[in-house]
């Protein structure tokens, strides 16, 4: 009997974990804290921007780990005009 494939996403971007879009991107790799996996690009970076942390950890798990808010594009509070 024959089980069905169930696809994998990553945790981080919500995007498939299929070897013909990944595996010529960097792959894929399980974070050490939440035991998931993840893309490679979703992994934390390390002291050197293009080499990633280690142990493995992703971009989420870092984020709880130094309490910082994600990095989101905060709106300015800038007046909006009303009327011409």
């Amino acid at each position: 009997m024959l089980l069905g494939i169930e696809p994998r996403l990553c945790k981080v971007c919500q995007q498939g974990l299929y070897r013909d879009k990944t595996m010529l991107r960097g792959g894929w790799s399980r974070c050490t804290v939440c035991d998931e996996f993840v893309h490679y690009s979703c992994l934390a970076s390390g002291k050197v921007s293009f080499l990633k942390a280690r142990p493995r950890v992703c971009k989420s798990c870092r984020t709880v780990q130094t309490g910082t808010p994600p990095s989101t594009a905060e709106k300015a509070d800038t007046p909006v005009a009303v009327g011409s």
